[in-house]
Protein backbone atom coordinates (compact mmCIF):
# COMPACT_ATOMS: atom_id res chain seq x y z
CA UNK A 1 0.00 0.00 0.00
CA UNK A 2 3.07 2.17 1.03
CA UNK A 3 4.42 1.93 -2.68
CA UNK A 4 1.05 2.19 -4.59
CA UNK A 5 -0.28 5.42 -3.38
CA UNK A 6 3.10 7.34 -4.82
CA UNK A 7 2.45 5.47 -8.18
CA UNK A 8 -1.18 6.54 -8.58
CA UNK A 9 -0.77 9.84 -7.08
CA UNK A 10 2.33 10.63 -9.61
CA UNK A 11 0.06 9.11 -12.54
CA UNK A 12 -2.60 11.30 -11.56
CA UNK A 13 -0.25 14.30 -11.71
CA UNK A 14 1.11 12.73 -15.47
CA UNK A 15 -2.16 13.08 -16.20
CA UNK A 16 -2.53 16.36 -15.84
CA UNK A 17 0.39 18.04 -17.06
CA UNK A 18 0.14 16.00 -20.19
CA UNK A 19 -3.80 16.72 -21.10
CA UNK A 20 -2.69 15.22 -24.93
CA UNK A 21 -3.43 12.24 -23.56
CA UNK A 22 -7.12 13.14 -23.19
CA UNK A 23 -7.92 12.42 -26.60
CA UNK A 24 -6.18 8.92 -26.47
CA UNK A 25 -8.65 8.36 -23.13
CA UNK A 26 -11.85 9.81 -25.06
CA UNK A 27 -11.52 7.38 -28.11
CA UNK A 28 -11.11 4.53 -25.52
CA UNK A 29 -14.45 5.58 -24.00
CA UNK A 30 -15.60 5.32 -27.68
CA UNK A 31 -14.89 2.55 -28.70
CA UNK A 32 -17.44 0.10 -30.17
CA UNK A 33 -17.70 -1.04 -26.63
CA UNK A 34 -19.32 2.19 -25.64
CA UNK A 35 -21.63 4.08 -27.08
CA UNK A 36 -21.21 7.70 -29.07
CA UNK A 37 -22.41 9.97 -26.78
CA UNK A 38 -21.83 13.89 -26.57
CA UNK A 39 -19.52 12.62 -22.88
CA UNK A 40 -16.74 10.85 -24.98
CA UNK A 41 -16.65 12.03 -28.73
CA UNK A 42 -15.63 15.22 -30.20
CA UNK A 43 -17.29 15.77 -33.47
CA UNK A 44 -15.79 17.85 -36.30
CA UNK A 45 -17.54 19.45 -39.43
CA UNK A 46 -16.04 20.53 -42.64
CA UNK A 47 -19.07 22.85 -44.55
CA UNK A 48 -21.83 24.79 -43.18
CA UNK A 49 -23.56 25.64 -46.46
CA UNK A 50 -27.43 25.11 -47.19
CA UNK A 51 -27.29 21.41 -45.79
CA UNK A 52 -24.32 21.55 -43.54
CA UNK A 53 -25.58 24.28 -41.37
CA UNK A 54 -28.82 22.74 -40.11
CA UNK A 55 -27.47 19.22 -39.74
CA UNK A 56 -24.82 20.19 -37.93
CA UNK A 57 -26.76 22.06 -35.87
CA UNK A 58 -28.62 19.09 -34.67
CA UNK A 59 -25.60 18.13 -33.07
CA UNK A 60 -24.48 20.90 -31.13
CA UNK A 61 -28.19 21.39 -29.88
CA UNK A 62 -27.47 17.01 -28.71
CA UNK A 63 -24.66 18.54 -26.60
CA UNK A 64 -21.81 17.34 -29.01
CA UNK A 65 -18.63 19.45 -28.99
CA UNK A 66 -17.97 20.28 -32.26
CA UNK A 67 -15.08 22.07 -34.11
CA UNK A 68 -16.31 23.56 -37.72
CA UNK A 69 -13.97 24.52 -41.08
CA UNK A 70 -15.93 26.62 -43.79
CA UNK A 71 -14.07 28.69 -46.75
CA UNK A 72 -16.51 31.28 -46.19
CA UNK A 73 -16.40 32.22 -42.64
CA UNK A 74 -19.84 34.08 -42.70
CA UNK A 75 -21.57 31.12 -43.02
CA UNK A 76 -20.15 29.46 -40.02
CA UNK A 77 -21.49 31.73 -37.69
CA UNK A 78 -24.64 30.67 -36.55
CA UNK A 79 -22.72 27.80 -35.27
CA UNK A 80 -20.07 29.66 -33.05
CA UNK A 81 -22.88 31.46 -31.94
CA UNK A 82 -24.23 28.55 -30.87
CA UNK A 83 -21.01 27.18 -29.47
CA UNK A 84 -19.29 25.61 -31.91
CA UNK A 85 -15.19 25.95 -32.15
CA UNK A 86 -13.82 27.93 -35.65
CA UNK A 87 -10.78 25.75 -37.20
CA UNK A 88 -8.57 26.99 -39.86
CA UNK A 89 -8.25 23.92 -42.35
CA UNK A 90 -9.71 20.81 -42.36
CA UNK A 91 -6.48 19.22 -40.81
CA UNK A 92 -6.88 21.24 -37.76
CA UNK A 93 -10.76 20.58 -37.27
CA UNK A 94 -9.56 16.68 -37.86
CA UNK A 95 -6.50 16.77 -35.06
CA UNK A 96 -9.41 18.10 -32.68
CA UNK A 97 -12.53 15.49 -33.52
CA UNK A 98 -12.73 11.53 -33.26
CA UNK A 99 -15.40 11.64 -36.14
CA UNK A 100 -14.96 14.45 -39.12
CA UNK A 101 -18.24 15.28 -41.05
CA UNK A 102 -18.19 16.55 -44.17
CA UNK A 103 -20.61 17.81 -46.89
CA UNK A 104 -19.44 20.17 -49.37
CA UNK A 105 -20.10 20.82 -53.51
CA UNK A 106 -18.04 18.80 -55.83
CA UNK A 107 -16.10 15.85 -55.86
CA UNK A 108 -12.85 17.95 -56.20
CA UNK A 109 -13.73 19.92 -52.89
CA UNK A 110 -14.28 16.29 -51.14
CA UNK A 111 -10.47 15.05 -52.37
CA UNK A 112 -9.46 18.47 -51.36
CA UNK A 113 -10.78 18.98 -47.80
CA UNK A 114 -10.57 14.81 -47.10
CA UNK A 115 -6.67 13.76 -49.04
CA UNK A 116 -4.55 17.10 -49.86
CA UNK A 117 -1.44 16.03 -48.02
CA UNK A 118 -1.48 18.67 -45.99
CA UNK A 119 -4.51 20.67 -45.06
CA UNK A 120 -6.88 17.40 -45.50
CA UNK A 121 -8.74 16.38 -42.87
CA UNK A 122 -6.90 12.47 -42.75
CA UNK A 123 -4.03 13.88 -41.92
CA UNK A 124 -4.72 15.22 -38.69
CA UNK A 125 -6.97 12.09 -38.02
CA UNK A 126 -5.37 10.09 -35.51
CA UNK A 127 -5.97 6.00 -35.15
CA UNK A 128 -9.41 4.75 -34.67
CA UNK A 129 -10.84 8.20 -36.10
CA UNK A 130 -13.62 7.68 -38.66
CA UNK A 131 -14.16 10.37 -41.43
CA UNK A 132 -17.97 10.70 -42.78
CA UNK A 133 -18.71 12.07 -46.31
CA UNK A 134 -22.14 13.05 -46.63
CA UNK A 135 -21.38 15.01 -49.69
CA UNK A 136 -22.82 13.33 -53.05
CA UNK A 137 -19.99 12.41 -55.13
CA UNK A 138 -18.46 9.77 -56.95
CA UNK A 139 -18.58 6.11 -55.63
CA UNK A 140 -14.59 5.81 -56.58
CA UNK A 141 -14.09 8.53 -54.91
CA UNK A 142 -15.81 6.90 -51.98
CA UNK A 143 -13.50 3.62 -51.96
CA UNK A 144 -10.15 5.60 -52.50
CA UNK A 145 -11.08 7.90 -49.19
CA UNK A 146 -11.66 4.58 -47.64
CA UNK A 147 -8.54 2.58 -48.94
CA UNK A 148 -6.34 6.12 -47.75
CA UNK A 149 -7.94 5.76 -44.63
CA UNK A 150 -7.72 2.64 -43.76
CA UNK A 151 -3.88 3.02 -44.48
CA UNK A 152 -3.90 5.20 -41.38
CA UNK A 153 -5.73 3.11 -38.83
CA UNK A 154 -9.16 5.24 -39.65
CA UNK A 155 -12.42 4.26 -41.10
CA UNK A 156 -13.98 6.41 -43.87
CA UNK A 157 -18.27 6.23 -44.38
CA UNK A 158 -19.95 7.66 -47.58
CA UNK A 159 -23.38 8.94 -46.43
CA UNK A 160 -24.68 10.90 -49.21
CA UNK A 161 -28.39 12.41 -47.97
CA UNK A 162 -31.76 13.19 -49.55
CA UNK A 163 -34.08 15.31 -48.27
CA UNK A 164 -33.37 18.98 -48.76
CA UNK A 165 -33.13 21.94 -46.57
CA UNK A 166 -36.53 20.81 -44.98
CA UNK A 167 -35.26 17.44 -43.75
CA UNK A 168 -32.22 19.13 -42.64
CA UNK A 169 -33.89 21.54 -40.62
CA UNK A 170 -36.38 18.95 -39.52
CA UNK A 171 -33.97 16.37 -38.76
CA UNK A 172 -35.48 13.87 -40.91
CA UNK A 173 -33.23 13.25 -43.74
CA UNK A 174 -32.67 9.96 -45.74
CA UNK A 175 -28.90 9.42 -44.96
CA UNK A 176 -27.34 6.52 -47.29
CA UNK A 177 -24.22 4.53 -45.62
CA UNK A 178 -21.69 2.62 -47.69
CA UNK A 179 -18.68 1.01 -45.55
CA UNK A 180 -18.13 -1.17 -42.62
CA UNK A 181 -21.31 -2.06 -40.98
CA UNK A 182 -20.20 -1.96 -37.39
CA UNK A 183 -18.58 1.24 -37.68
CA UNK A 184 -22.36 2.41 -39.27
CA UNK A 185 -24.04 0.79 -36.54
CA UNK A 186 -21.63 2.82 -33.75
CA UNK A 187 -22.26 6.25 -35.76
CA UNK A 188 -26.07 5.47 -35.49
CA UNK A 189 -26.19 8.41 -32.31
CA UNK A 190 -24.88 10.73 -34.52
CA UNK A 191 -26.97 9.80 -37.31
CA UNK A 192 -30.20 9.47 -35.75
CA UNK A 193 -29.85 13.63 -35.21
CA UNK A 194 -30.18 14.08 -38.81
CA UNK A 195 -32.09 11.62 -40.01
CA UNK A 196 -32.95 8.31 -40.58
CA UNK A 197 -29.60 5.83 -41.22
CA UNK A 198 -29.82 3.21 -44.42
CA UNK A 199 -27.21 0.67 -45.11
CA UNK A 200 -26.61 0.43 -48.54
CA UNK A 201 -23.43 -1.98 -48.49
CA UNK A 202 -19.82 -1.71 -48.81
CA UNK A 203 -17.78 1.46 -49.33
CA UNK A 204 -19.12 3.69 -52.59
CA UNK A 205 -22.44 1.84 -51.99
CA UNK A 206 -23.89 4.67 -50.45
CA UNK A 207 -23.13 7.20 -53.23
CA UNK A 208 -24.62 4.76 -56.07
CA UNK A 209 -27.65 4.60 -53.97
CA UNK A 210 -27.75 8.37 -53.41
CA UNK A 211 -27.27 9.07 -57.36
CA UNK A 212 -29.97 6.43 -57.93
CA UNK A 213 -32.19 8.76 -56.18
CA UNK A 214 -31.14 11.44 -57.77
CA UNK A 215 -32.40 10.12 -61.37
CA UNK A 216 -35.57 9.62 -59.68
CA UNK A 217 -35.76 12.90 -58.43
CA UNK A 218 -34.98 14.20 -61.75
CA UNK A 219 -37.83 12.64 -63.67
CA UNK A 220 -40.31 13.28 -60.67
CA UNK A 221 -39.13 17.09 -60.73
CA UNK A 222 -39.94 16.79 -64.97
CA UNK A 223 -43.45 15.78 -64.31
CA UNK A 224 -44.71 17.83 -61.79
CA UNK A 225 -43.52 21.22 -63.20
CA UNK A 226 -44.80 19.54 -67.36
CA UNK A 227 -48.28 18.85 -65.31
CA UNK A 228 -48.49 22.24 -64.19
CA UNK A 229 -47.78 23.87 -67.15
CA UNK A 230 -50.57 21.92 -69.00
CA UNK A 231 -52.85 22.43 -65.88
CA UNK A 232 -52.47 25.89 -66.59
CA UNK A 233 -52.95 25.82 -70.61
CA UNK A 234 -56.06 24.14 -69.65
CA UNK A 235 -57.33 27.31 -67.62
CA UNK A 236 -56.87 25.30 -64.32
CA UNK A 237 -56.50 26.96 -61.03
CA UNK A 238 -52.60 25.24 -60.01
CA UNK A 239 -52.79 25.58 -56.92
CA UNK A 240 -56.54 23.82 -56.76
CA UNK A 241 -54.25 21.90 -59.21
CA UNK A 242 -51.69 20.89 -56.92
CA UNK A 243 -53.83 19.91 -54.00
CA UNK A 244 -56.02 17.72 -55.77
CA UNK A 245 -53.41 15.53 -56.95
CA UNK A 246 -51.37 15.77 -53.26
CA UNK A 247 -53.00 12.43 -52.41
CA UNK A 248 -53.31 10.62 -55.44
CA UNK A 249 -50.94 8.59 -57.07
CA UNK A 250 -49.41 11.69 -58.90
CA UNK A 251 -48.29 12.81 -55.14
CA UNK A 252 -44.65 12.87 -54.77
CA UNK A 253 -41.98 14.54 -51.85
CA UNK A 254 -41.08 16.64 -55.17
CA UNK A 255 -44.89 17.82 -54.93
CA UNK A 256 -44.75 18.09 -51.58
CA UNK A 257 -41.84 20.30 -51.29
CA UNK A 258 -41.65 21.91 -54.18
CA UNK A 259 -45.50 22.84 -55.88
CA UNK A 260 -46.38 25.74 -54.21
CA UNK A 261 -43.14 26.78 -53.58
CA UNK A 262 -42.80 27.26 -57.40
CA UNK A 263 -46.52 29.14 -57.66
CA UNK A 264 -44.68 31.75 -55.38
CA UNK A 265 -41.92 31.78 -57.54
CA UNK A 266 -39.97 30.40 -54.54
CA UNK A 267 -36.67 29.41 -55.88
CA UNK A 268 -34.38 29.85 -52.90
CA UNK A 269 -32.31 26.83 -52.79
CA UNK A 270 -32.99 23.82 -51.38
CA UNK A 271 -30.72 21.95 -53.60
CA UNK A 272 -28.73 24.36 -55.94
CA UNK A 273 -29.60 23.76 -59.50
CA UNK A 274 -25.05 23.63 -60.47
CA UNK A 275 -24.64 20.98 -57.46
CA UNK A 276 -28.06 18.71 -59.24
CA UNK A 277 -26.37 19.06 -62.63
CA UNK A 278 -22.69 18.08 -61.05
CA UNK A 279 -24.81 14.68 -59.72
CA UNK A 280 -26.76 13.92 -62.69
CA UNK A 281 -23.46 14.49 -64.65
CA UNK A 282 -21.96 11.97 -62.35
CA UNK A 283 -24.93 9.47 -62.96
CA UNK A 284 -24.16 9.79 -66.42
CA UNK A 285 -20.94 8.62 -66.00
CA UNK A 286 -21.75 6.05 -63.76
CA UNK A 287 -24.42 5.01 -66.82
CA UNK A 288 -21.46 4.93 -69.53
CA UNK A 289 -19.43 2.57 -67.21
CA UNK A 290 -22.23 0.65 -66.66
CA UNK A 291 -23.82 0.67 -70.05
CA UNK A 292 -26.90 1.42 -69.70
CA UNK A 293 -29.20 4.00 -71.03
CA UNK A 294 -31.28 6.20 -69.28
CA UNK A 295 -33.24 8.38 -71.37
CA UNK A 296 -35.14 10.50 -68.64
CA UNK A 297 -32.03 11.00 -66.71
CA UNK A 298 -30.42 12.50 -69.80
CA UNK A 299 -33.26 14.52 -70.71
CA UNK A 300 -33.30 16.00 -67.12
CA UNK A 301 -30.11 16.60 -67.23
CA UNK A 302 -30.15 18.36 -70.34
CA UNK A 303 -33.14 20.60 -69.16
CA UNK A 304 -31.16 21.33 -66.19
CA UNK A 305 -28.00 22.41 -68.26
CA UNK A 306 -30.42 24.93 -69.73
CA UNK A 307 -30.74 26.90 -66.82
CA UNK A 308 -26.95 26.60 -65.97
CA UNK A 309 -26.70 28.18 -69.40
CA UNK A 310 -29.24 31.06 -68.64
CA UNK A 311 -27.13 31.66 -65.34
CA UNK A 312 -29.69 30.53 -62.89
CA UNK A 313 -27.58 27.62 -61.13
CA UNK A 314 -27.65 28.99 -57.98
CA UNK A 315 -31.13 29.22 -57.87
CA UNK A 316 -33.27 26.05 -56.20
CA UNK A 317 -33.75 22.48 -58.43
CA UNK A 318 -37.37 23.62 -58.41
CA UNK A 319 -36.66 26.95 -61.06
CA UNK A 320 -36.56 23.95 -63.79
CA UNK A 321 -40.05 26.07 -64.42
CA UNK A 322 -38.01 28.50 -65.84
CA UNK A 323 -37.09 25.64 -68.55
CA UNK A 324 -40.57 24.72 -69.57
CA UNK A 325 -42.03 28.37 -69.31
CA UNK A 326 -39.43 29.48 -71.70
CA UNK A 327 -39.72 26.50 -73.66
CA UNK A 328 -43.94 27.28 -74.20
CA UNK A 329 -43.66 30.48 -73.89
CA UNK A 330 -45.95 30.73 -71.07
CA UNK A 331 -45.65 32.24 -67.61
CA UNK A 332 -47.79 31.16 -64.44
CA UNK A 333 -48.28 35.00 -63.45
CA UNK A 334 -52.03 34.36 -62.70
CA UNK A 335 -50.93 31.02 -60.75
CA UNK A 336 -48.51 33.09 -59.34
CA UNK A 337 -50.43 36.05 -58.25
CA UNK A 338 -53.57 33.43 -56.51
CA UNK A 339 -51.00 31.87 -54.88
CA UNK A 340 -49.72 35.29 -53.24
CA UNK A 341 -53.25 35.49 -52.29
CA UNK A 342 -53.85 32.81 -50.80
Amino acid sequence: KDMLLPFLLRSVQHCCQHSHSLPHLRRFMASSSVPISPSNTRVGWIGTGVMGQSMCGHLIKAGYSLTIFNRTVSKAQPLLDMGAQLANSPNAVASQSDVVFTIVGYPSDVRSVLLDPISGALSGLRSGGVLVDMTTSEPSLAVEIASAAASKGCHSIDAPVSGGDRGAKSGTLAIFTGGDESVVRRLNPLFSQMGKVNYMGDSGKGQFAKLANQITVASCMVGVIEGMVYAYKAGLDVSLYLDAISTGAAGSKSLDLYGHRILKRDFEPGFYVNHFVKDLGICLKECQNMGISLPGLALAQQLYVSLKAHGEGNLGTQALILVLERLNNVYLESAASSAKSS
